[in-house]
């Protein structure tokens, strides 16, 4: 059905607009809902044409079932997140991989609590600039 609506309403909702709008207007007012429902249905087959063309081959292969923005339940999605069992690294692998990844911090001879002076200068981490 078209929207939900069936044919009853539909008849129905014709005969109150022939009944408000009076039979003398109302064959003008049909001629003008018509070019308006002709003037969409072009809008939407030119906006879809123009879809094609911009996403090419690819777009007759895509499932738009998959995007239906109906489909995702947050309470589905949250649970499944929550009983998903995603692998925790132990505390070796970790600190093994941030051994390798992470690059050595700048060391200075002097401690952290000094202040600097003017014959040593601050310490400089090229990586951080």
């Amino acid at each position: 059905m078209f929207f939900g609506l069936t044919i009853e309403k539909l008849l129905l909702i014709g005969v109150v607009a022939g009944l408000l709008i009076g039979p003398e207007r109302l064959p003008r007012y049909v001629e003008s809902l018509t070019r308006f429902v002709k003037r969409a249905k072009e809008y939407v087959t030119t906006a879809k044409t123009r879809m094609k063309d911009e996403m090419g081959a690819d777009f007759d292969d895509v499932d738009w079932r998959t995007l239906d923005p109906r489909q995702y339940d947050p309470r589905r999605i949250i649970r499944e997140a929550l009983l998903d069992d995603a692998p925790v690294p132990t505390v070796r692998a970790a600190s093994a991989a941030a051994a390798v990844t992470s690059p050595a911090p700048f060391t200075t001879s002097r401690p952290a609590s000094a202040p600097f002076s003017n014959e040593e200068p601050p310490p400089f981490d090229s990586e951080a600039t």
